[in-house]
Parts: structure tokens; sequence; C-alpha cells
């Protein structure tokens, strides 16, 4: 199709993550190539899996198998210093996953994962090192989750800093640029709040835990401030998650249709532009 080398960046947003399954396997039916992954957050976990070379089709297996009712077993509370949860299970989970404590330079591809420097608020690109704990420290909630100690600094979720990491994509070394983006914008909210302004506070579900809270006020500063991140992107592909919240898990299947479904509207515009010379 082409020689262009081809980078996908695919941005956090906890449970709306899940959508980026669907749309890498219609990238990976269309045969459109994937050279270069990088990954925020949610998407760092699903940017790991792929590198390593798990196709779409197991990463929904995997996704659509889980019973979530049961996610409580990957918890392991602590006492809080810098969080509630210590995040140990969940890396160990990565690894049982992956293989084994897989490292970047193991990789079946490039890949890329974002985290925050939590002293300094610095952006953290990680390259090396082990695969499970960078991801750990790109998912790693504030509060919610202990802030992960690497190579001498306490790193917490990557989409506090970057959101979709288009250029650290770009600095990989991609010449056509993919973003995914699964966190509503913010004017999509406010339209969505307008049309169901009928619905009243008791029917709008059970009052959020501290989890759901602070997946909440990440979602809110990143949709606001988003559209900063898609610079360099050639394309944007963004699932339609309006009715998917940031802890809505047990919605993978639906999370992972609109996936599909943005990425087939994006097939035609990606093959057209990647025949380019």
């Amino acid at each position: 199709m082409s020689k262009k080398k081809v980078g996908i960046a695919l941005g956090g947003g906890a449970a709306r993550g899940i959508a980026h399954v669907g749309v890498l396997e219609i990238l990976e039916k269309e045969g459109i190539p994937i050279d270069i992954v990088a990954g925020t957050s949610a998407g760092a976990v699903i940017g790991a899996l792929h590198a390593s070379g798990m196709t779409a089709l197991q990463m929904k297996e995997l996704f659509l198998g889980f019973d979530w009712k049961k996610r409580r077993r990957l918890v392991d509370i602590s006492v809080p210093h810098t969080g509630f949860i210590a995040g140990e299970r969940l890396m160990h989970e990565m690894q049982k996953i992956m293989g084994g404590d897989i490292k970047f330079n193991e990789l079946k591809k490039p890949f890329a994962c974002v985290a925050c420097d939590l002293l300094s608020g610095e952006e953290i690109v990680m390259t090396m090192g082990s695969v499970a704990e960078a991801v750990h420290a790109s998912i790693s909630i504030p509060v919610v989750f202990q802030a992960v100690k690497r190579k001498g600094r306490f790193l917490i979720d990557g989409g506090l800093v970057n959101q979709v990491p288009v250029n650290v994509v770009k600095a990989m070394g991609a010449d056509y640029i993919i973003a995914v983006n699964v966190v509503p914008r913010h004017v999509q909210k406010l339209k969505a709040r307008l049309d169901d302004q009928g619905t009243s506070e008791t029917e709008s579900g059970p009052r959020p835990n501290l989890i759901s809270v602070m997946l909440s006020v990440i979602d809110i500063a990143n949709s606001c401030r988003i559209e900063t991140c898609f610079s360099g992107a050639d394309i944007v592909i963004e699932p339609r998650m309006l009715q998917i919240g940031p802890a809505d898990f047990h919605k993978a299947e639906l999370s992972i249709l609109q996936g599909e479904m943005a990425a087939i509207d994006a097939v035609l515009k990606i093959k057209r532009e990647l025949s380019k010379n």
C-alpha cells in the first residue's frame, strides 16, 4: 500500500479505552499496517498488547471474556501514601497476559507510553525497561492508585499531560499518524447534557464512588483541552462514546463496537492518503 511508516497514538479514557480494540480490529482487517505505537493510560494498555504481537481479535476475546464483576481481585488496597491502591496486581496481570515481564526491546514493534511526573508535572515518555511497569505508571490515576516510583521519579496517569500522544509517535519516526481519541469533547458533552436536560437527578444513577469521581475529574479536564493533542495527526478517529462512562468496563462490547464503526468511517481516507507518494 505504502512505504510510509504508519504510527498510531492511542488516547486515555479508562473503560472507554477498550474502543481501541475495535479500531485496531478494522485496521488489521483492511490491511492497514501499524509500524509504531504510543499510548496514554488505557491507550498504553492496548498499545502494549498490540506491540507485543497480540491481535485485535485476541484482545477482543480477552476483554469480552473478562468477568468485570470480579475485577476487585485485581485491586490491592494499601495504606495510602500517594494512593489507596498499590496497583501491583494489575501489573502482574499485565505480565501474565503478555507472557512474562517483557522489556520494550523485546516487543514486536516500537512502543512508547506516557506518564506524568507527580512532582514536576513533566510529560515522561517511557521506551525502556519493563513494559508492564511503564504501563502501570501510565494508568496510575491520582489518589486512587499509588504513584509508581521509576528511575527516581514518582509517576502518575499520563492523561494529565498528554491525552493522545501524537507528538510521541511523530518523534519515534512515523510518516503518517493515526490519532484515536475516546474521550468525548467538551462541546459534545454539553450538547448531550442539553438533550437530556429532562432527566432528573434521581434518574441519573447511583452515587459515584471514589474511583469514578477521580476518573470523571480527569475526563472533564481532558475533554476541555483535547484538541491541543491532535497537532501533527494526519487523521483523528473518534468513536462515539457519550453513552459510555470512564468507569463502564461492563460495556466492553459496546465500546469495541463504537471503535469498529469509527474506524470503518476512516478507512477509505487512510488508504487514499497512504497510496499517495
